[in-house]
């Protein structure tokens, strides 16, 4: 099969508010060949990714990413990794971009893949069954300590047994309301449920303001503490990570390359790897880092805070590996991730999820969804039409 074509969609809210929710706009991805298509979704800014995705060449090592993809042929696995590994040879210049723009192309053509064999995309990068996961629901911390009890109890009512809290008011006030936040959590959920708290690195380079928070988060018997400090401060991580045993520290969605990743699992101290395959470069990335920290007893977490097809992508390259059992499930996301998809990975009986048996991404996009929030843009550069809204 050729790729005979890549539409980009830019969605967006009616309103989109200053606030950490990466729901509320997006930029989708459709592929080609043949009779079939796939979808997939970058964490990116949308009219960024679509000006790397089509921007004039630079020069030799400043390609547009579309330079990579179109007309190439997708056949197996390894043509998605050398497609790539060809994105990062001649777009290096602008390569975090690159890397985010490509994570939603290498997400499609992964669908795309699945689809056109009739399998699943974990069975794709080998794995021969698929593990249900633990699903933990991820929500913002309330206003108010109070505000943040009530969100846990409605959180432990709808059938969750793990929940991580983040961003909001954490780290943004008092060391002493930051606790009140953590014990509201723990109050709400029961000490039976399993308590993670995402500080959003909201402390910076700052060892220790974040140390200073470590002592509730043992009280609350907290799992994880996510992203105290700065994504790329490893050695912070590192520091961080030798003042308190009981709590493991967890990162990684902040990785745009497997390297990355693989450095923070090496050298940062951490007890969980979060990675969004919607960032990293997609999932053949994220499935390399997965079987790194499976190696070397770090468990790998997904990250997705948005629609159930992300979910999808993010639990492929783990869906195999036992002793990564947990998952993040997105339960906050704006109306635009809600309708994205027509179909949903639903919790079990006992509260556990697993990724969908059908093939590709097993999630299948809402077109009116598409067509509702899509946002009309035209990029024209020395009187040449580059980019055009694609009609849906």
């Amino acid at each position: 099969m050729k790729i005979e074509s890549v539409d980009l969609f830019y969605l967006r809210m009616p309103e989109v508010l200053d606030i950490g929710d990466g729901s509320q706009d997006g930029l989708v991805f459709r592929v080609r060949s043949g009779n079939f298509e796939g979808w997939g979704e970058a964490v990116a800014s949308p009219l960024t990714s679509i000006a790397s995705w089509i921007a004039p060449m630079s020069h030799s090592g400043c390609h547009p990413v579309i330079d990579s993809v179109l007309g190439e042929n997708i056949d197996s696995p390894a043509d998605i990794a050398r497609i790539a590994q060809k994105v990062r040879s001649i777009s290096f210049y602008g390569i975090i971009q690159s890397d985010l723009t490509f994570s939603g192309v290498e997400i499609a053509l992964w669908d795309l893949l699945g689809r056109a064999k009739g399998v699943p995309i974990y069975q794709l990068l080998g794995y021969q069954k698929s593990e249900r996961k633990t699903p933990y629901a991820s929500v913002l911390f309330g206003d108010t300590p109070q505000a943040t009890l009530e969100k846990a109890q409605l959180m432990r009512n709808s059938g969750f047994n793990a929940i991580k809290f983040g961003w909001g008011p954490y780290g943004r006030e008092s060391v002493a309301i930051d606790r009140e936040h953590v014990i509201a959590a723990r109050e709400g959920i029961g000490a039976d449920a399993h308590l993670m708290i995402d500080a959003g690195t909201i402390f910076n380079e700052d060892v220790e303001a974040a140390a200073l928070r470590l002592p509730a988060l043992e009280e609350a018997k907290v799992k994880w503490y996510e992203e105290p400090v700065d994504a790329a401060a490893i050695s912070l991580y590192k520091q961080l990570s030798l003042r308190n045993s009981n709590v493991r520290l967890a990162g990684g969605e902040g990785a745009h390359n497997a390297m990355q990743a693989e450095a923070l699992i090496e050298n940062g101290g951490i007890g969980f790897i979060q990675i969004d395959t919607g960032y990293i470069g997609g999932i053949g990335p994220a499935y390399r880092v997965a079987q790194f920290a499976q190696a070397r007893g770090v468990q790998y977490v997904n990250h997705t805070f948005t629609s159930q097809s992300a979910l999808s992508a993010s639990m492929q390259p783990f869906a195999g590996l036992k002793d990564s059992w947990i998952a993040e499930y997105p339960m906050e996301p704006k109306a635009l991730c809600q309708e994205l998809n027509l179909n949903k990975i639903s919790m079990d009986a006992d509260g556990m999820i697993s990724v969908p048996e059908s093939p590709g991404l097993g999630i299948d996009f809402n077109l009116d969804t598409v067509r509702k929030y899509l946002v009309d843009v035209e990029i024209v550069v020395n009187k040449k039409v580059l980019y055009q809204t694609p009609t849906v």
